[in-house]
């Protein structure tokens, strides 16, 4: 069987002198992990659409027990991730979250265009290092069904922008009467703002919102805190990206 479909490289992998197993994250079937047979002899074309990063449009043919892919044609490559190694490790954190955290073998478009459009704003210099590494975090993990609950306090349902504090173990935010109870980190205005921004705006204005640079060091640590938290996981592309800083 042959699938067609177009995806993002968030993964690679040599298994012999000419081969290469590469883990896609695909609009239509979520996380694949497919077979570029003879890699390095194939047409230059098709062996930049089979590399880390790039974007394209996939032939996969379906076999008893493996994926391979037959034809692949590049629509985008970011080739400009390479010349910046702070910028390179942090899209190869998104790679890794994303291959942790979007379904397999199933709709994925949603994590696709989240990974796509964080990568393009990282390749530009469009947004801040610690804003994109937040927004992809906070997203995907709320596409993925850990959205927190941070419209009011989660014992007395008091709505407030002042003084509420966050749980990244329990998920929800506490008003500061009810906050002796959790384990919560006290959250500046902005920055619950911005959380709530992440959760919940549609799509198309994911990327627009600004804060200042010690409010957005801040929203990133929480963001990692709850997707630690959560995930119970380490990730070693998170680990090398801060090695770095």
């Amino acid at each position: 069987m042959k699938l067609s479909t177009d995806g993002l490289i968030i993964r690679e992998q040599q298994t012999g002198e000419d081969d290469r197993l590469v883990t896609l994250l695909t609009r239509d079937y979520g996380v694949l992990r497919a077979f570029v047979r003879g890699a390095k002899r194939i047409k230059s074309k098709s062996q930049s659409a089979t590399q880390l990063f790039a974007y394209g449009n996939f032939s996969i043919y379906r076999g008893k027990d493996a994926y391979s892919i037959d034809e692949a044609q590049p629509i985008e490559i970011f080739f400009d991730l390479r010349n910046d190694i702070e910028a390179l490790s942090l899209a190869q954190y998104f790679c890794e979250l994303a291959g942790e955290l979007a379904p397999v073998e199933d709709d994925a478009g949603d994590y696709l265009k989240l990974i796509l459009n964080a990568l393009h704003m990282l390749s530009k210099n469009k947004r801040p290092h610690s804003q994109l590494k937040a927004i992809v975090e906070l997203r995907l993990m709320t596409l993925a069904g850990y959205m927190p609950d941070l419209v009011a306090c989660g014992d007395c349902e008091e709505f407030s922008d002042d003084g509420m504090f966050f749980s990244p173990v329990e998920g929800q935010i506490f008003c500061k009467e009810c906050v002796s109870d959790h384990t919560c980190i006290k959250l500046p205005n902005g920055v619950l703002s911005a959380m709530r921004h992440i959760c919940y705006v549609d799509s198309t204005k994911l990327f627009s919102f600004t804060l200042p640079h010690e409010s957005l060091d801040f929203l990133t640590q929480v963001t990692e805190n709850f997707l630690l938290t959560q995930t119970a996981k380490k990730f070693k592309t998170l680990d090398f990206y801060k090695s770095i800083l």
